[in-house]
């Protein structure tokens, strides 16, 4: 893949990594997120957007990529995260313990070759926001739209997340031979919906979701999610309420402002 995006620094020189993620979209599972620094000095053929590419070849770049990059980190937000802080916010923090473990790669290596350890000089983060979590580290990001097709790092990262994933849902389809994980990878197709309706809602499963949490809903009678502070949904219902008590209070101010000052006479 040609490079298209224009970087600040040198790489060959400074120490410029990508990130990028896999799974966000299904009902299901992780979401994972790689964080990469490859070496320009001996270019990796083939790298590409994972979507982009067959799951043979991407499979064998992920191999590649292991082996050629300077340093590389997988990292994830389990089920019960994503339902507690939200999809988004489960991403980020994904995408920083990815940035964590390839941190923790280069230190190791630095040490065993006797070498001071270089400061990350750019992270190239693949869409349209940076994390937050990167910002409150003074850490010098740029985010790339389309990332995984126009950046070798974020490319590579995007390969090590896809192929990461696809290998905790064939790990989750020989547990769960019924379920269909290696057929769906997790998406609310209609062939999985239809599994579900006559499926435990297993733990993996998403259950701030939409259809999960509606099966839920539906067997229970009861709403899957705790008010986790922070969540979205928790957000959704402090606000509700705030608004209410809002105007409960305006209400009552109006109300009292009929009466107010008859006690004096």
């Amino acid at each position: 893949m040609e490079d298209t995006f224009a970087y600040t620094l040198d790489p060959r020189r400074f120490v410029v990594c990508g990130i990028d993620e896999a799974g966000r979209g299904p009902l299901m599972g992780d979401v994972v997120a790689a964080c990469v620094w490859l070496s320009h000095d001996h270019m990796i053929a083939g790298l590409n957007d994972s979507k982009k590419l067959s799951e043979y070849k991407r499979e064998q770049l992920a191999v590649t990529i292991k082996e050629q990059a300077l340093a590389f980190g997988i990292g994830r937000a389990s089920p019960e995260e994503i339902d507690h802080y939200n999809i988004l916010n489960a991403t980020y923090l994904a995408m920083e313990r990815a940035f964590d473990a390839m941190q923790e790669m280069r230190k190791q290596k630095a040490a065993a070759a006797q070498e001071g350890l270089l400061p990350v000089d750019l992270v190239l983060i693949d869409g349209n926001k940076i994390p937050p979590q990167f910002i409150e580290r003074a850490l010098n990001c740029e985010y790339v739209i389309k990332g995984d097709a126009r950046v070798n790092e974020i490319a590579a990262a995007s390969i090590l997340a896809k192929t990461t994933r696809d290998a905790d849902l064939l790990a989750l389809d020989q547990l769960y031979p019924d379920y269909g994980f290696a057929k769906h990878k997790g998406y609310p197709t209609p062939a999985h919906l239809k599994i579900l309706q006559d499926k435990e809602i297993l733990p993996c499963y998403r259950k701030s979701f939409g259809p999960i949490r509606e099966l839920v809903r539906q067997r229970t009678g009861q709403d899957p999610l705790p008010l986790y502070e922070g969540s979205t949904y928790y957000t959704r219902k402090a606000k509700a309420a705030h608004k209410q008590q809002e105007a409960e209070d305006e209400a009552g101010v109006t109300q009292g402002s009929l009466f107010a000052g008859l006690d004096d006479f």
